[in-house]
């Protein structure tokens, strides 16, 4: 079962986006799902991540402003992002964790 994400696009500081991350089968298949995000000249972290049961865990840098879900019966994990800031411009990307292969990313800019 792979994932890939999708959603991504520019928005001012201040706005909102929502990330998708779709696999090719059951999510179930996985323990836990991550959203991921690499920023220019920086190492790719984890700032959100779900469990089987539902239980979420966040990076103290998106804590309070992203919230992470699941869809079951789509078999689809949601990154709903607010109050953008120019800080969080990175490609982004889910994966289990611990990770298995990286899919393709997708770049969320935020402009100042």
């Amino acid at each position: 079962v792979q994932l890939q994400a999708s959603g991504g696009g520019m928005v001012q500081a201040g706005g909102s986006l929502r990330l998708s991350c779709a696999a090719s089968g059951s999510i179930f298949s996985f323990n836990v799902i991550g959203w991921y995000r690499q920023a220019p000249g920086k190492q790719r972290e984890l700032i959100a991540g779900i469990s089987r049961g539902g239980s979420t865990n966040y990076a103290d840098s998106v804590k309070g402003r992203f919230t992470i879900s699941r869809d079951n019966a789509k078999n689809t994990v949601y990154l709903q992002m607010n109050s953008l800031k120019p800080d969080d411009t990175a490609v982004y990307y889910c994966n289990a964790v611990p990770t298995l292969h990286w899919g393709q990313g997708t770049q969320v800019t935020v402009s100042s």
